[in-house]
């Protein structure tokens, strides 16, 4: 075991913003935009600049420098843009790419530089130099102008310069220190808050048997097996034992965010002593009305981090979980904007709460993390992790609609901004060559025509911006633009694991897309910073496909949970006369459909979900409900519910009621619901989920049958039965829950659907439409 020294660890960009920053949170776009936005296309501005220098110039130096205190080690890291040597003398070179005008920069900006001389001083420190140079390479990203500026120091003006940062961010250290102090003492102390479910200490084990050993973990975790706390806890542990950094517990689910922080509300009654912050998305919490981040639209944006760090300092003096509510509460009491208070405050917790979206999606991933790090000793923990496959595909895919293209370049003619007219006619004439050639779906052997359209687009609207500042598009006009600056990054990084393909879509437009279809790689560039990333699910079958598709990490470990809820309180009951085939879909079919649901529920009554394939077919069936007390009981999920009305559906299943709602498979209601007792005593799920036949999905297929991996299994089956399996899922929520899953396809008897059943579904038999009634009542006559 690790002894109880702390090390508390930052990057150089955060150091000297956290310190430094002052003023206003504004994110208006004017030609002196924020650096973070340059960003956006610096990287290439970086690489030319490094690939211009002569031999011997280093780009991206890693760079690392530990302070050792009394009690604690306090590391400094970061990668200098460059270093050099010129006449005897070290440079560091620190490149910032620019929107405004190079001659009005007259000196290098205070953070910018701050930056530059902490990469001077550990380079001092760690070669024992005497003299370190400093240069401010100033890119302006329209033009490719340059702008330079030079100093030099001696090892003593680098001393005194970072003893005074250093001794003003020493009290956030030291808090920092003295709360993983407690955490340590108290965590070492922590046992587990609840007497051990079968197989439950076992999964503890294997959790943290993998952060001590570095691995990822794969856990198929059926419902009933406290994955939450069963995750949570020995992550709290190994960071106890100082094996962690931080924990991230990564959710797309409302209700499973407040499970995670419930379940750390829970060791914290027990005596663990730890900051936990759930973050919510900007639009759920803003104060205002229009979410204007600039200091004349909001007032919380006004003098933002002129207040911000005192009011953490305030907030962290006592530890606690700091959820939604109480952020609200106190950003709003200290005129803070409270969505970034809450990024703030981030910083100084051990554990955060958030969607997936923070960590692995390239546009909005927390860069105070995961920018300028050279390693770390996060852990991850991925619940509902089966989702983790399609999320990754969606943030590392882009796609243009040529027809988007036509309509803003005609925005931009009434706007009389002739270079971008320019740009957009250019990509326009790119994608129309491709029309032409291209009937129905066709698979794109380069990128590289339409990159570099894209790229002028890019380019060509940052002249708009330096041509008139004050320039405010509309706002279709600015997600337009987004969207392509994320189809040229993501065309920057496209590799083997990507396929470009155009295709007329179903309205008609155009459109070429680059459609990621391995996920490991992409999503590596995060797990990589992670001493190790648990991903669980209850649907996480076949695991090895999981191991493929969301890890690049050499020999992860994969278990299967056992249940500890009782399998002869369910009875999975196989429909082998019905088939939701394309080919049997008609009249005839849909009335055998309705009549299992019909015969279930006369049999039993009580609440049941029943599970679609499509709404068409939704709706197909439920024409064919002869029964005229079941068709009054039936509820139907609509599309696109809001929250209100999605709590109205959920209503309709009570413990006095008997309804009978009916959903669409993969859709809000698959998942994350929890209908106990008697609100619900069956689920019927029609069909076996199978994705509709789509260019995507034939892409998917053709794409893994050339590697040799079943192409139908990896684009259909897997997906499909996942969305089964979800579905299936939301029955038997406790261990006092009975009731009965019937499965209405001929094919759930086939050996290749058997085999990606969970383990918990041996209480199985076949039925027919004439006895099913019967099989639901001996199940329930049998039933304790």
């Amino acid at each position: 075991m690790s002894d109880n020294r702390q090390t508390i660890r930052i990057s150089v960009r955060n150091l000297v913003e956290y310190v430094l920053r002052t003023g206003d949170i504004d994110n208006r776009r004017k030609g002196s935009r924020k650096d973070e936005e340059a960003m956006l296309m610096g990287s290439r501005m970086h690489r030319k600049i490094q690939s211009a220098y002569p031999k011997g110039y280093a780009s991206e130096v890693a760079l690392k420098l530990c302070i050792k205190e009394k009690d604690y080690d306090f590391v400094l890291e970061g990668r200098a843009d460059g270093i050099f040597v010129e006449d005897g003398i070290t440079y560091i070179d620190e490149i910032k790419g620019v929107f405004r005008d190079l001659d009005n920069i007259e000196e290098p900006d205070p953070v910018h530089l701050a930056q530059a001389m902490c990469y001077a001083y550990m380079i001092s420190q760690n070669e024992k130099l005497k003299n370190v140079g400093v240069t401010m390479t100033y890119a302006n990203l329209e033009t490719n102008d340059l702008k330079y500026f030079r100093s030099e120091y001696t090892d003593k003006e680098l001393n005194k310069w970072f003893k005074k940062l250093y001794k003003e961010y020493k009290k956030w250290i030291e808090l920092s220190n003295k709360a993983k102090k407690e955490l340590s003492d108290t965590g070492r102390e922590l046992d587990f808050p609840f007497e051990y479910r079968e197989g439950q200490s076992d999964l503890v084990k294997d959790v943290y048997r993998s952060i001590l050993r570095r691995k990822n973990l794969f856990i198929e975790a059926p419902t009933g097996v406290g994955k939450t706390i069963s995750t949570i806890f020995p992550s709290v542990k190994a960071l106890s034992f100082n094996l962690g950094e931080k924990i991230f517990y990564l959710t797309s689910k409302t209700v499973i965010r407040k499970a995670a922080s419930d379940a750390f509300d829970t060791l914290i009654d027990r005596g663990l002593s730890i900051r936990i912050v759930t973050l919510t998305a900007k639009e759920k919490v803003c104060f205002m009305e229009r979410m204007e981040c600039n200091p004349i639209e909001c007032p919380y944006a006004k003098g933002y981090y002129d207040r911000v760090n005192d009011a953490v300092y305030e907030m962290l003096k006592t530890c606690g979980n700091y959820d939604r509510e109480k952020i609200i509460a106190f950003a709003k009491e200290r005129n803070l904007c409270p969505f970034e208070f809450s990024l703030d405050l981030s910083l100084w917790c051990d554990a955060i709460i958030c969607d997936y979206n923070y960590v692995f999606d390239p546009n909005v991933y927390l860069r105070r993390f995961f920018e300028d790090r050279i390693d770390s000793d996060y852990i991850f923990l991925v619940d509902e992790a089966h989702n983790m496959v399609d999320r990754g595909r969606k943030m590392y895919s882009a796609s243009i609609v040529k027809e988007d293209v036509l309509t803003y370049k005609r925005y931009m003619v009434s706007e009389d901004f002739p270079v971008m007219v320019k740009a957009l006619d250019s990509l326009n004439n790119v994608l129309l060559r491709l029309k032409r050639e291209c009937d129905d779906v066709k698979i794109q052997e380069s990128i590289s025509a339409v990159h570099i359209a894209v790229m002028r687009a890019v380019s060509a609207m940052d002249i708009v911006y330096k041509i008139k500042p004050s320039f405010k598009p509309a706002k279709d006009f600015d997600e337009f633009m987004l969207n392509l600056r994320h189809f040229n990054n993501m065309a920057e990084i496209a590799d083997d694991d990507y396929i470009a393909y155009t295709e007329h879509d179903e309205k008609g437009n155009f459109v070429y897309n680059l459609f990621c279809v391995e996920t490991a790689r992409v999503l590596q560039q995060r797990e990589y910073l992670a001493r190790s990333s648990v991903f669980f699910s209850a649907t996480m079958l076949p695991i090895n496909y999981y191991k493929h598709m969301l890890t690049e990490k050499k020999a992860p470990y994969a278990i299967y949970a056992k249940s500890s809820f009782d399998d002869d309180k369910k009875r999975i009951l196989i429909g082998k006369d019905v088939s939701s085939k394309y080919t049997r879909r008609n009249k005839e079919e849909y009335r055998r459909f309705a009549t299992y649901i019909e015969e279930a529920f006369n049999a039993k009554r009580g609440n049941y979900l029943v599970f679609f394939p499509s709404y068409k077919m939704l709706n197909d069936i439920y024409g064919e409900i002869e029964d005229s007390d079941v068709l009054d009981r039936i509820v139907i999920q609509g599309n696109d519910m809001n929250e209100e009305e999605r709590e109205e559906f959920i209503s309709n299943f009570t413990d006095n009621s008997e309804n009978i709602g009916f959903c669409v498979m993969g859709g809000v209601f698959s998942e994350g619901i929890d209908l106990t007792g008697d609100r619900l005593i069956g689920v019927i799920i029609v069909g076996t989920g199978l994705p509709q036949v789509s260019h995507e999905r034939e892409i998917l297929k053709i794409y893994y049958d050339n590697k040799d991996i079943n192409g139908f299994d990896y684009s259909y089956l897997y997906p499909g039965m996942n969305k089964v399996c979800q579905a299936a899922g939301r029955l038997i929520r406790t261990s006092m829950d009975c009731g009965v899953i019937l499965l209405l396809d001929v094919r759930f008897t086939e050996k290749q659907y058997l085999e990606l059943f969970p383990n918990e579904w041996t209480n199985r038999d076949i039925v027919t439409v004439q006895n099913v009634a019967e099989k639901v009542k001996d199940f329930w006559d049998n039933c304790k």
